[in-house]
């Protein structure tokens, strides 16, 4: 029989669950099967537990929907389970090296105990000392096996799950299982300690708790702060026939939790006097025989909590805090009267039929929120639109979008009234996220590179990022966040970790390789100046973050001579060296000043690129991609990368211009290998991208649809991209 089984719940950790399977699995002791417990076959997780299981036979993925919540994950796995000790693991927690080792050799020591209490350390999220307050609580106990009323304190009401093991034949001899809804944690830390006969402890970290920012979901405001006293009463009720010693130190450690609750209306914005009340049923019913209030100001908190005196403990608990945090968020405008007029602004309402969008910091209208307007303008008619442009870009917005300039009076003003903001960047650091107001992340590109809090261990990027908490703190005021791809969304939730909510839509600037048509292809060619009849390749080099200006990293000129007549080049360069006219020599367009990345895509019927995101846009054409790849490796240690783009590429690899040249000379970029390689990366990063993602996002945002009313995302087989100009010749 198994040694261990390792249950993983991996709802909402899609993106750090590959760090806890991979610390379970580098364990020096083998003796395991692991359970990764996935929402379902298609939900983000399930792909990175399947690709674990293909590697290793001792991954076991089980499947339990989300409305089972996190009691009914780890109900599934141990139903899966065949280990002799269960140990439970957060998707986004690590067990430390040797944990499964010292775990077996305290057992072999103790003998076949019911629940083996261990260490563990939470460590904070970004920077600080990590804590072990399990240590305190496992000091002082006998140090073989015991029986639980030899340490009465130790009641497993103060350590989480994933802090001890537990003899499946126990549970099963005693029916337990996880309770549903909230607090889970605390309703099992009380029901295997009463049932438990047989009991040990290590004293060694074992699991390493990595704090989340945006905190436990547990101390969220909600209905679900009623679901404390659920678990409360259940432990209680269960442990009626404890003796006396027991009984006291649970009933104590129970109702700690219970006014540190009670403490805290703010997170019980309706029905806190309903919680006191029940609260103190339950002190009444269940307090046990010889119970002792405990000294100082807890125990005025019990005796308030036991007579039932609401508005003396409110007034002890000073309870009537105004919120605070206000001042941190004040706005920024440069000027006075501005400033002012700002903060007047966001006193009065919000305008529910406004919205305001922004692309690339105000470049002009373009990119995801561009796709979005132009479908709202047809889906939501009722929603008014101001597009944020710098200064000198107006002439970028169409003549019937209404616009504002970044700076203005009238950009504030939309800004503190506008329910709906959209944006592909950030907006001004000023700017106040108002309740009831909806900010949706376009995002501008899948990550082949480094972003967010990740570009932290990269000096380079990290100097030119300047605070992380300040772009935190923009994070924060994200309600959606678009993803086009799973890799997007485990990305995206571990470098800009935040309380949004992801929408697997596709990116709405894509949608038209899927809905242009022939003459499209052709009009966006004439406007681009392509000769008719030729080759057109689309040369997309990204910004390296070591290089003081744009370097066009190959002799383009030289490259059209030697790849072949008919061969005529699209530069573009990274937005950040938009050098605001188109230039050209022979057969060398410029196109960084063309606003529309989508049209120059359309033109174009190959990519030549290095390590830009315009790949992943690019391969939606299903058309050839080239990677021009002559310093990945410097690329790779100086901005950092997610995956090896050398491993997986989206087509052929050239490493010098010469080798480039004759992939174009000889047709090889055309061919099977090219093709082959295009297939697997185009299932990988094209997943969501269907013509229909602006659409999604209209009916999701602005018009409030449920889930279930939104377009199905349309089968990668069954899409048909934009014909290449060689498919509009013929």
């Amino acid at each position: 029989m198994t040694r261990f089984s390792i249950i993983v719940p991996s709802h909402g950790v899609a993106g750090r669950l590959s760090q806890a399977l991979d610390s379970v699995l580098a364990q020096s002791f083998g003796d395991l099967e692991l359970i990764p417990v996935c929402d379902a076959a298609d939900a983000p997780a399930a792909s990175v537990a399947a690709a674990y299981a293909e590697r290793d036979s001792r991954v076991v993925p089980a499947h339990s929907p989300p409305s089972a919540g996190l009691s009914g994950a780890r109900n599934t796995g141990m139903r899966a389970a065949n280990g002799t000790y269960l140990l439970f693991l957060d998707g986004d927690d690590v067990l430390v090296p040797g944990a499964l080792a010292l775990l077996d050799a305290r057992l072999a020591e103790t003998g076949d105990v019911d629940v083996l209490y261990a260490e563990h350390e939470r460590t904070p999220w970004w920077e600080g000392e990590p804590t072990n307050p399990a240590a305190p609580l496992l000091a002082g106990v006998p140090n073989g096996a015991f029986t639980p009323d030899r340490a009465p304190r130790l009641t497993g009401v103060a350590l989480p799950a994933w802090s001890a093991v537990y003899r499946r034949a126990f549970l099963a001899e005693r029916r337990l299982s996880f309770p549903d809804g909230h607090f889970t944690d605390l309703g099992w830390g009380g029901l295997t300690t009463v049932a438990a006969e047989r009991i040990a402890v290590l004293r060694s970290v074992v699991v390493r708790h990595r704090l989340r920012r945006q905190g436990s979901r547990l101390n969220l405001p909600g209905p679900h702060q009623q679901e404390l006293l659920d678990q409360v009463e259940l432990v209680l009720e269960r442990a009626a026939a404890l003796p006396g010693e027991r009984a006291r130190a649970l009933f104590e450690q129970v109702f700690g939790v219970v006014l540190k609750t009670a403490a805290r209306p703010d997170r019980m914005p309706a029905g806190h006097r309903a919680f006191f009340r029940r609260a103190a049923r339950l002190h009444r019913a269940h307090r046990p025989d010889g119970f002792r209030m405990p000294g100082g100001s807890v125990g005025v908190q019990h005796r308030l909590l036991a007579a039932g005196a609401y508005t003396a403990f409110r007034m002890l608990r000073g309870a009537n805090r105004i919120a605070a945090g206000a001042a941190g968020r004040l706005p920024r405008p440069r000027m006075p009267l501005t400033r002012l007029r700002y903060a007047l602004d966001l006193r009065r309402p919000l305008d529910a039929d406004l919205a305001v969008y922004c692309a690339y910091w105000g470049r002009g209208y373009v990119c995801n929120p561009a796709a979005i307007h132009a479908v709202a303008r047809e889906l939501a008619p009722h929603i008014r639109s101001v597009f944020l442009v710098e200064a000198g870009q107006e002439h970028t917005v169409p003549n019937d979008v209404e616009y504002a300039v970044i700076g203005s009076r009238r950009y504030w003003q939309v800004l503190a009234r506008a329910k709906y903001l959209v944006n592909n960047a950030n907006f001004a650091e000023g700017v106040v996220k108002r309740p009831g107001s909806i900010h949706v992340q376009t995002q501008h590109g899948t990550p082949l590179k480094r972003m967010g809090t990740d570009q932290s261990a990269y000096p380079v990027v990290a100097a030119q990022t300047g605070s992380f908490t300040r772009l935190l703190g923009r994070v924060d005021r994200w309600d959606f966040n678009l993803s086009a791809n799973r890799h997007s969304t485990q990305t995206w939730e571990r470098a800009f970790p935040g309380s949004y909510r992801t929408l697997e839509y596709g990116y709405p600037r894509n949608d038209v390789y899927y809905t242009a048509t022939a003459h499209d292809v052709v009009r966006a060619r004439r406007r681009l100046g392509v000769p008719d009849g030729r080759t057109a390749v689309l040369y997309a080099p990204t910004h390296r973050d070591h290089h003081t200006g744009f370097e066009p990293g190959l002799d383009l000129e030289a490259f059209c001579e030697a790849a072949g007549e008919d061969v005529v080049v699209l530069l573009r360069a990274h937005y950040f060296y938009d050098r605001g006219a188109g230039q050209g020599s022979g057969r060398v367009i410029d196109v960084t000043a063309h606003r529309s990345a989508e049209d120059v895509c359309l033109a174009a019927d190959a990519l030549i690129t290095d390590y830009s995101s315009i790949m992943f846009d690019y391969a939606n054409l299903d058309r050839p991609i080239v990677v021009y790849a002559d310093d990945w490796e410097v690329y790779r240690q100086t901005r950092g990368v997610y995956f090896d783009l050398m491993a997986e590429p989206p087509g052929l690899v050239a490493r010098t211009p010469e080798e480039l040249a004759r992939l174009f000379r000889d047709g090889s970029y055309l061919g099977p290998e090219s093709r082959q390689l295009r297939a697997g990366f185009r299932s990988r990063f094209c997943q969501f991208d269907d013509g229909l993602a602006a659409e999604r996002v209209v009916r999701r945002v602005f018009l409030g649809r449920p889930p279930e009313e939104i377009p199905t995302v349309i089968p990668l087989a069954e899409r048909l991209p934009a014909p290449a100009a060689t498919l509009v010749r013929s």
